[in-house]
């Protein structure tokens, strides 16, 4: 008898599932000639992951619409529910899913995205072929080793396996066990009645111990900050109401810490411009494309400042001054700026601004991310409130930008080109494409921090609540160039702002809401320490005559993305996909496909699944 052909797919988040997803559809389409088993794998809850586990609190809430994720590789038809044929997470909500359907352009709770997933999971299970079997495992994978026909894993409670095929999908990493970037938990340690809780995701950092009225600080200013803004008041009984003045006023219980918090650039993530867009829209950008930056590139490395992001910030001056154009003077206005532009573009980047003024709009300044995102760099305040007076003003500009969405917004519709020609970004830093400094210095180091905080941000909502709460005094923002340090005269933790004279302010507890980057060398799990000392997993290095970049993420093969070991040498029997091969790759933290075309979230899949088939 014809042994079955086994494949595990270690990790059951959305990328773990959409691998399941594609090889139930090849499947499907061309039935294997032997048994297949495939084995979907997870130690917190298999379908949905540790990240969307259908067991944590309602107010900790997605980023990304409802509107804009599925968990199928194709729309539904008429036949059943199935792997490559299913409902996106919208239609699934508002047909027959939980109650509270906030609409195609809400935001989710991240628990109800956890369902969703379990449903198609579950549609795909039903959906196999009569030969193809699917097993759930819950466990923890802690070991890989190569055998003759393929693997040996082994689980945290010495179950193995040994399949021939495994893809390792494992997601966010816990946070290390030794934090080396501050010594406040050993601080912590020394001084009893002080506590420091290290980065995590939220719903497992154990927030309900807070105590009520007590100061919190809080470390970053990013998506972890808002979750725990939630807890802390809508987990504790407050809620917000609107008051007189369209803001929102916020209604304690009583039970509350005090919030405290700060980050590098003290402005929190702004708000996500509501979308607006037809269902299906696909931006096409004009200016930047991979061929036009390959073609005036300064060498066969590229630089990210001098020859990626002028074509960048160009496009996104195009769409910038073109929705301007629209708004005042209507579409045809719009479309003969445009033309110019495109016209004008031969062998050098075109000069937007000049051909905006030449329409009209001469006096409308041109958009800087960075100083939009860097509000405060270079500023000094006097004291606290002239600095909460800013920030205040900047949050609420930010709003009412966002509000107006991602049509109307010449801003909102400048920064989601960034969103949509992320493909184009990806196919000029992947796999080494940047010079190392650029890759390190420029685009990691300046592009990414600022980009995260104009286009990672909450839903506007979030934000109208965090202005409630500052007005309040639940939260406090400390200023830029946030400092946390163990202060020894009075055996507390002390926040303070260089940039914000009276900002020292003592906390007895700090939690870290930054979010643990990619770096194999301190990702604490025994899998990836036993596939580093195995050799199966290597850091990759991007390199050149000049400098050396080791950027903490797994090496691998483009499609279908082998890990690349010691030897160099591809290992084509495993697969890894998602953030272990963070910098490696750029962007691997999206976590869903949106309906519509495929994007690369399920060609990944898709090419992998085609490959683990083939005996």
């Amino acid at each position: 008898m014809t042994p079955p052909w086994r494949i595990a797919v270690v990790g059951s988040g959305p990328r773990g599932l959409m691998v399941i997803e594609r090889l139930a559809a090849r499947l499907a389409q061309e039935p294997a000639e032997r048994p297949v088993e495939l084995y979907l794998i997870d130690e917190v809850e298999v379908g949905c992951g540790r990240i969307y586990r259908t067991d944590q609190p309602e107010w900790l809430l997605m980023n990304t619409p409802v509107g804009l994720i599925t968990a199928f590789s194709g729309p539904p038809d008429e036949g059943p529910v199935r792997a490559g044929a299913g409902p996106s997470f919208a239609q699934w909500w508002s047909a027959a899913g939980p109650a509270g359907y906030p609409g195609s352009e809400g935001y989710a709770p991240r628990a109800v995205y956890g369902r969703y997933l379990r449903f198609a999971l579950d549609a795909v299970t039903r959906g196999l072929p009569p030969r193809a079997q699917l097993r759930r495992v819950n466990g923890s994978v802690v070991d890989l080793e190569p055998t003759e026909n393929g693997y040996r894993l082994t689980l945290a409670d010495g179950t193995r396996w040994e399949p021939n095929r495994v893809v390792l999908v494992t997601g966010h990493p816990r946070p290390p066990a030794e934090e080396p970037r501050t010594g406040l938990a050993r601080f912590a340690v020394r001084h009893p009645g002080l506590r420091h809780i290290k980065g995590d995701s939220p719903a497992d950092m154990r927030l309900e111990s807070l105590p009520a009225g007590a100061a919190v600080g809080v470390l970053g200013l990013g998506l972890s900050f808002f979750d725990i803004m939630a807890a802390c008041t809508i987990g504790r009984g407050g809620r917000f109401t609107e008051g007189a003045d369209g803001y929102l006023v916020y209604r304690p219980s009583g039970a509350e810490p005090i919030l405290v918090a700060g980050s590098r650039g003290g402005l929190p993530l702004m708000a996500k411009g509501d979308n607006n867009r037809p269902p299906g829209f696909t931006y096409r950008p004009s200016l930047f494309t991979p061929q036009r930056v390959r073609d005036h590139a300064s060498g066969p490395l590229l630089d990210f400042s001098a020859d990626v992001l002028p074509w960048l910030t160009a496009e996104l001056g195009l769409v910038y001054y073109a929705t301007a154009l629209r708004n005042f003077r209507g579409a045809q206005a719009a479309t003969a700026f445009t033309d110019e532009v495109v016209r004008s573009t031969a062998d050098r980047v075109p000069d937007i601004r000049s051909t905006a003024a030449r329409h009209g709009l001469a006096d409308m300044p041109p958009v800087d991310l960075e100083s939009l995102a860097r509000p405060f760099a270079g500023l000094d305040f006097n004291d606290p409130k002239e600095f909460d007076d800013h920030l205040v003003e900047v949050l609420r500009t930010g709003v009412r930008e966002a509000e107006r969405g991602n049509l109307d917004s010449p801003l909102m519709a400048a920064l989601d080109v960034v969103r949509d020609t992320r493909w184009v970004v990806r196919e000029c830093v992947d796999f080494g494409a940047l010079r190392p400094a650029a890759h390190r210095d420029d685009f990691l180091g300046r592009f990414i921090p600022y980009s995260n905080v104009l286009l990672a941000g909450p839903p506007p909502a979030r934000i109208r609540q965090l202005l409630a709460l500052m007005a309040h005094g639940l939260v406090r923002v400390v200023g830029p160039e946030v400092h946390a340090v163990g202060d020894r005269g009075s055996g507390r933790f002390a926040m303070s702002s260089p940039r914000v004279a009276g900002s020292r302010t003592l906390v007895d507890i700090v939690v870290d809401a930054r979010v643990p980057g990619t770096d194999l060398d301190r990702d604490p799990a025994p899998l990836t320490r036993n596939l580093r000392s195995r050799g199966l997993w290597t850091e990759f290095v991007n390199r050149d005559a000049d400098d050396t970049f080791a950027t903490g993420g797994v090496a691998i093969t483009p499609a279908p993305f082998h890990p690349v070991d010691r030897d160099g040498v591809p290992d084509t029997g495993l697969y890894v996909l998602g953030i272990p091969t963070e910098n490696t790759r750029w962007f691997t933290q999206v976590g869903f496909a949106r309906p519509g075309p495929w994007g690369d979230f399920v060609r990944d899949a898709d090419a992998i699944a085609a490959h683990a088939l083939v005996g």
